[in-house]
């Protein structure tokens, strides 16, 4: 049952990392504190809790200093050389849809946000932006399903040690157990043996005590002998 079930496992990890990384960026709006933002929007079909840690720390690495407050991601002063020459203010989020995951964000240059109609050339920066991190995160997806297949793997290869281990323990006392019934019929042999020997001891036994009586008897008879001869003298 546990090598069944490590195969099901296997199979469930190969179907995973196979199948097909779908990925949209599109400009998209969101009411974020009550204000309306025009930004962009990453959809992806991977775990939303997988893809807002990697998302996280992507921004922290690429941006700077990320602050975290009622689901609202924000970089203040993000240096995103990529996309703006100048510092730029990151306001995003990470949710579901029905189709998996997404990462929205919004690029606030100060006098200008982030529009593909009016601001076109960051527009395009970022959305490549996006496209790299869109990447990674299959990227960092099937690394982790690697893990997971590689602990399978490990835990597989144990379970065929501890078979082997129980097949070799098995012929070993199988070994041991013909060992012993082979030394338990040679002592039945001696003990026969041993038992023959008993009775043919008996038998000379009763065979010398009958000789020893008739010895006495005859010594009886010699000595009473002697001893009529002695009255006779008188």
């Amino acid at each position: 049952m546990r090598v069944k079930g490590l195969l099901v496992a296997a199979m469930l990890l190969v179907s995973g990392m196979a199948s097909a990384q779908v990925m949209r960026v599109e400009e998209n709006e969101q009411v974020v504190s009550g204000i309306k933002r025009s930004g962009q929007q990453l959809s992806v079909q991977l775990d939303p809790k997988f893809v807002e840690k990697i998302w996280k720390d992507h921004l922290s690495q690429e941006a700077g200093k990320v602050k975290h407050s009622k689901g609202v991601y924000t970089v203040e002063e993000a240096k995103l050389i990529s996309i703006s020459k100048q510092p730029v203010r990151v306001i995003s989020t990470v949710g579901t849809h029905a189709t998996g995951s997404y990462v929205w964000w919004s690029l606030d240059m100060g006098t200008t946000h982030l529009d593909k109609g009016a601001t076109p050339e960051i527009y395009t920066a970022a959305e490549q932006f996006m496209e790299n991190f869109g990447r990674k995160l299959y990227q960092e997806d099937v690394l982790l399903q690697i893990n997971e297949a590689e602990n399978v793997l490990r835990s597989t290869k144990k379970e065929q040690d501890r078979v082997v281990k129980q097949a070799n323990d098995l012929q070993l006392s199988i070994e041991k157990n013909k060992k012993r019934k082979q030394e338990l019929e040679a002592e039945l042999v001696r003990n026969a043996d041993e038992l023959r020997q008993l009775e043919q001891n008996v038998e000379l036994n009763v065979k010398q005590q009958e000789a020893s009586r008739q010895q006495v008897q005859a010594m009886e008879r010699a000595v009473e002998e002697v001893r009529a001869k002695l009255r006779d003298i008188k």
